[in-house]
């Protein structure tokens, strides 16, 4: 038996790859099921039966078909959203991807999953940047209550604007039924399938933009791989899975042939176990993230990472992963020195699964109540 709490949950910004924001609006609800509460929930029509599988429970609505163009979405946020939650009664709106309702005769929860638009801002595009700066600026003024994924991101946004509601940090969780460790059959299957023989594979997840920093990590590559040919040294593969996005130079680079380089694109989610798990090490050197949600699922896939320690990401890897210096040399060197000690990889391999059991979408979801409170809503959820 759930508690319904007055609570609409716009899910309608779900994106078709159903990455980032999905698996934290899946996984929220999720982790709201599992502390015996329920919410309303709005959603595109094709997603309607996804979403409500993946998190049953809930109170589900479609929103119009036209949902599915953005601009068409933008505009009813402001206008559709508010009139579907007067006519449902709730308390509150939560909006979990920045953007929300001006004027909305309810309470608003807004979740701002990054701030590297303030702190980086070369890394995005001049219209994201001013887009999602201005969106961020809006909620600080307007919400009733915030939730950032991480003490950075939160900290971020207060140096960057003025914040009138406390900022509270919900740590995003991971699926144990998806992201665990792969059986070697899996493994080897995932290898078959993708033709990567049985010399294994170095993991990169992630949309290629520019704070990915791709360019750099392929540069890094093909030192690597050079340096261990001379020493009559094999290297694995370098996979790549995630869309392409603006980023021109990493687009350029992996257009012309460059050996031992694959783009996988995206691959399901049920693969990605195996992707991760199974690799000899997974590569993520980012700039810069909110939270580092492929750094976790690495690590509860019993991978070993190496990533770097900008921002968000070393409150989420701790001494779990190995960390490099973003530069293409250091990134050859970090590399190098994980390839020729698999003692080092068992090692982070276990300590990364072991921390990875900490960040659960149920406690991730008692934050949000809290937020919920801080809003106005009442709700008891037994500890």
């Amino acid at each position: 038996m759930s508690t319904q709490i007055p609570v609409l949950l716009d899910a309608t910004s779900l994106p078709p790859s159903w990455g980032g924001v999905a698996r934290y609006i899946e996984g929220l609800l999720t982790g709201l099921a599992e502390l015996g509460v329920s919410l309303d929930v709005v959603v595109k029509p094709g997603d309607l039966d996804r979403l409500r599988s993946a998190a049953p429970g809930h109170r589900y609505h479609a929103g119009p078909a036209s949902l599915a163009k953005r601009p068409v979405r933008l505009a009813w946020e402001q206008l559709g959203l508010p009139r579907l939650a007067a006519r449902l009664g709730v308390a509150a709106i939560h909006s979990p991807h920045y953007t929300f309702p001006l004027a909305a005769r309810r309470a608003r929860v807004v979740t701002l999953h990054d701030a590297t638009f303030f702190t980086d801002p070369g890394v995005h595009s001049r219209l994201k940047r001013t887009f999602f700066t201005s969106w961020t600026r809006s909620a600080a003024r307007r919400a009733d209550a915030l939730v950032a994924p991480s003490r950075a991101t939160a900290q971020a946004v207060r140096d960057a604007v003025a914040v009138r509601p406390e900022i509270r940090v919900a740590y995003l969780g991971v699926d144990p039924a998806v992201f665990r460790p792969p059986a070697p059959a899996a493994v080897e299957a995932f290898a078959a399938a993708h033709g990567l023989g049985d010399h294994g594979w170095i993991a990169f997840l992630g949309t290629i933009e520019p704070r990915k920093n791709v360019p750099a990590l392929l540069a890094g590559y093909a030192s690597l791989r050079a340096e261990r040919s001379a020493r009559g040294l094999g290297t694995p593969d370098l996979v790549l899975s995630g869309s392409r996005g603006w980023d021109e130079e990493a687009a350029r680079l992996l257009d012309a042939p460059r050996d031992g380089v694959t783009e996988a694109g995206y691959l399901p989610l049920e693969e990605l176990g195996a992707f991760l798990g199974g690799a000899t090490v997974v590569a993520y050197p980012s700039l810069g993230e909110g939270f580092g949600l492929p750094v976790l699922e690495a690590m509860a896939s019993g991978g070993t990472v190496l990533t770097t320690d900008r921002l968000s990401i070393p409150e989420v890897g701790g001494d779990a992963v190995a960390y490099t210096e973003p530069d293409a040399r250091s990134i050859a060197e970090a590399l190098g020195r994980l390839l020729d000690e698999p003692g080092r990889r068992a090692e982070l391999s276990g300590a990364a699964l072991r921390r990875s059991q900490e960040f659960t979408w149920a406690a991730c979801a008692r934050v949000h109540l809290d937020a919920y409170a801080e809003a106005g809503v009442t709700t008891e959820v037994a500890a």
